[in-house]
């Protein structure tokens, strides 16, 4: 019965506009905004600046102007669109993209909330490590000890059964927990701050954050290094997604004003500010706090770099565990285990912290995955499909790989799906302008909208090919990704809407032939390249995809149709 009345409740207006007596006030956001982004992810996020070797001044002000740029962003390119329409996300993309596209597009959704999720089963597994369990180290990407395995199975299987049968319990206990959470964050920061001044009595504020806690320099062995601008662009784009990428149209749709959207700053400066900033320093003490074993010392004495007496007392460094690791005397650098970072500042209290934020943040996830897959499968039962989605979060919460690398993999996240919100964008505002005819699919009774496909795909394609080469980095390739999808949606659109392949095909296959041509030259040159040293392999892999995009884009404006 539960799980029918909270389905009957997320259905409502999913396929009709809001009505005005089901808006909501700005208070209802605040709320909504400040207890979802203060969750289990934070937990991990926070440290992996201190992994990456960030100075104060790159993650404080990275942070302040990330977090300012996400907040404009659901305020003047979400927001506006979700109070004029007053659809979900799906059913809008379904007038514009047809019902076979929005499948793809929940397909690759649910995939993307699963492992979202099964980070999460990650989190919470941590907690277990006060129980002696040996736990994962930061490098790691599979199981290393049977009590893990065991571990994430049974929290991951419980998981999954609350998500499937007791979501509206969860749903409370979220609401219950969201305030005291908080604190507990703020919490981690204060006597994280109060324990680096007892050991450096004396010393500065700032100078404490920039030469103790955050103190640039070289990043974790294994690591790369992050600059002002990674901070910045990784806090805009954390919730890609669901600004940018339009998800979050479904939650303002109830919102009287457009400009409520300023209530995202409540999650962003609570959640991805001082939560992040918080949850980085208890790595920060956990480092600083490590002392040398005689044994290491001995060593790197031995390489004639160090005298003992500096190594006694010295913290850990990005440095020292490179040269540990060296000489074969660490396996890597700590792991960031939120379980035992929250326990060594609270106690107890810390790991119910740890486990609450690690639940209420997987089980909404598991939840929005199975919908999703349900969407895929109409007729399946949602309980088995949500049950089935938990245990697959369970399983890929095995593998730490996720989890340890979870800045990564959100950017990956946003990046799959922010060209659809190009394509939204665009529809809404440009279409009739541009003398074309938006929400296509529904017009035309089209169940595939080639414009839209064609928009996701190639951007997809081309902008995990700049950041597999190497060209871009992976937490900057979405934003001229958007601008892709966006002039490719009105591009194609054109060709398809006014049947351009037919009107001019003689003048397109004149382009289009010598642009063939050209992708297959560049097709056997990157090779040619390679073998004769002119270029790295990844440089030759990133170069081989665009090819055969461009190929296979314009071989068959040109090529004639053969049985």
């Amino acid at each position: 019965m539960a799980e029918e009345s909270k389905s009957q409740e997320i259905n409502e207006y999913e396929r009709e506009p809001v009505p005005e007596s089901a808006l909501l006030g700005l208070k209802s956001f605040v709320g909504q905004y400040a207890g979802e982004h203060v969750a289990g992810t934070e937990l991990m996020i926070g440290p992996l600046f201190i992994v990456h070797g960030v100075s104060a001044a790159a993650v404080v002000g990275g942070l302040f102007v990330g977090n300012l740029l996400a907040v404009l962003s659901w305020m003047l390119l979400c927001a506006p669109i979700a109070t004029r329409a007053r659809l979900t996300l799906y059913y809008q993309l379904e007038k514009i993209c047809g019902r076979k596209l929005v499948t793809l597009y929940n397909l690759a959704n649910g995939v993307m909330f699963c492992f979202l999720a099964g980070s999460m089963v990650t989190v919470s597994t941590t907690a277990l490590s006060v129980f002696g369990i040996r736990m994962p180290g930061l490098d790691d990407n599979y199981p290393n000890s049977p009590g893990w395995i065991i571990g994430c199975l049974a929290i991951g299987a419980t998981i999954a059964v609350v998500a499937a049968y007791g979501y509206k319990m969860v749903a409370r206990v979220a609401n219950y927990s969201a305030p005291w959470m908080v604190l507990i964050f703020l919490v981690f920061g204060i006597v994280s701050l109060k324990r680096f001044w007892t050991a450096n009595p004396g010393v500065g504020f700032w100078e404490l954050c920039s030469t103790k806690i955050w103190i640039g320099g070289e990043p974790m062995p294994g690591q790369s290094k992050f600059t002002f601008w990674h901070v910045m662009f990784f806090a805009w784009f954390c919730n890609l997604a669901m600004h940018v990428g339009m998800s979050d149209l479904s939650v303002f749709r109830y919102a009287r004003k457009s400009w409520y959207a300023v209530a995202s700053a409540a999650g962003m400066y609570v959640g991805h500010f001082m939560a992040w900033l918080s949850a980085s320093m208890l790595y920060a003490y956990q480092l600083h706090s490590t002392r040398l074993t005689q044994a290491q010392i001995d060593g790197l004495v031995g390489t004639g770099k160090y005298e003992a007496a500096d190594l006694a007392g010295a913290p850990l460094t990005a440095g020292l565990v490179k040269e540990l690791m060296s000489l074969n005397l660490i396996d890597g650098p700590p792991a960031p285990l939120p379980g035992q970072l929250a326990y060594g500042v609270l106690g107890v209290a810390g790991i119910i912290c740890v486990v609450l934020a690690s639940w209420t943040t997987a089980n909404p996830t598991i939840y929005r995955a199975g919908l999703a897959f349900q969407a895929v499968v109409p007729g399946a039962s949602r309980f088995k499909v949500t049950l089935a989605t938990g245990m697959i979060a369970a399983l890929i919460g095995l593998f730490p790989a996720i989890a340890m690398k979870l800045l990564g993999f959100v950017a990956l996240y946003g990046l799959v799906l922010v060209p659809m919100g190009a394509v939204v964008f665009v529809d809404f505002w440009l279409m009739k302008r541009l003398g074309l005819q938006p929400i296509h699919a529904e017009s035309s009774g089209k169940s595939f909208n080639w414009a839209a496909g064609i928009a996701w795909i190639v951007t997809l394609c081309g902008c995990l090919a700049l950041a597999l080469s190497g060209t871009l980095e992976i937490f900057f390739v979405s934003l001229p990704g958007w601008f892709a999808a966006a002039v490719l949606y009105v591009v194609c659109s054109a060709v398809i809407q006014r049947d351009i392949l037919n009107v001019y095909r003689e003048p397109i296959k004149k382009v289009a032939m010598p642009v063939s041509f050209l992708a297959l030259g560049a097709t056997l040159l990157f090779p040619i390249l390679f073998a004769a040293g002119a270029i790295g392999l990844e440089t030759m892999m990133g170069g081989m995809l665009p090819a055969a995009l461009l190929w296979f884009a314009s071989a068959p404006l040109w090529m004639e149709r053969k049985c």
